[in-house]
């Protein structure tokens, strides 16, 4: 298969030892593999096809050894104040930018693949890694809302009464409200100009890649583990 534009992405897979929720979560085992299994299987498949570099940015040197045992080499270690609950990703990312910098890494987009999606596959990251053309900030993979701003999602006015978001609340039925979408997590393919200029909210130019809700799960919390973990185990009942 060919496709329409060469690039050369950076994929940085964020993984930082700590985690409140689940501790442990990014190397907890997952169906019989580390969580972070699933992601880094995905970005090697997705390599071969689009080419680039896998950077794994993790804090955590048992973290670092089982992702060699995947096949990446990890040769850069984030430093540990930017491994606490309050770092944000877009620190992370453009630390781990400078020192592909200076390492003579050449890369002319990055794709930020969150070891929580399990089931984000390698054409997740291909289809919306392809949707970054010149001129857009961000690339990002996201699902159908499951509430709608224009159906059943409302605020309260100064008075303290519930009003429809968005719209005027006419509408009876959500089929006919516009498509609302939320970030999944899964994929984010940026224009790494645009990431050293501002904020990923302040993006101007943001265009969605649209997955399916059963490869949305975000794990989170115990209940996504819960929900990721009986999904996956009857996918597997169903293969065999």
């Amino acid at each position: 298969k060919t496709f329409p534009r060469l690039m050369k992405p950076l994929y940085i897979i964020p993984a930082r030892g700590g985690s409140k929720g689940i501790p442990r979560k990014n190397i907890k085992e997952l169906c019989g593999r580390p969580l972070i299994a699933y992601t880094v299987d995905a970005a090697i498949e997705a390599r071969k096809r689009l080419g680039g570099h896998i950077l794994l940015s993790t804090d955590d040197a048992e973290t670092a050894g089982i992702v060699r045992g995947l096949g990446i080499e990890v040769e850069y270690m984030r430093p540990a104040e930017l491994a606490g609950d309050t770092s944000g990703s877009r620190e992370v990312m453009l630390h781990a930018m400078d020192w592909a910098e200076s390492q003579g890494i050449e890369y002319d987009c990055v794709v930020l693949l969150q070891p929580t999606s399990p089931f984000r596959t390698a054409d997740d990251i291909v289809a919306c890694t392809q949707l970054l053309e010149p001129g857009i900030d961000m690339a990002v993979s996201v699902c159908e809302a499951a509430d709608n701003p224009y159906f059943n999602i409302f605020e309260t006015d100064a008075d303290g009464y519930l009003h429809i978001s968005k719209g005027d609340g006419k509408l009876t039925r959500r089929q006919d409200a516009p498509k609302a979408w939320v970030y999944n997590g899964a994929v984010y393919a940026i224009n790494p100009a645009s990431l050293r200029a501002m904020p990923m909210g302040m993006f101007g130019h943001r265009v969605p890649s649209v997955m399916p809700r059963e490869r949305s799960i975000d794990i989170d919390g115990p209940a996504d583990w819960l929900a990721a973990e009986t999904i996956m185990s009857r996918q597997t009942l169903i293969k065999r």
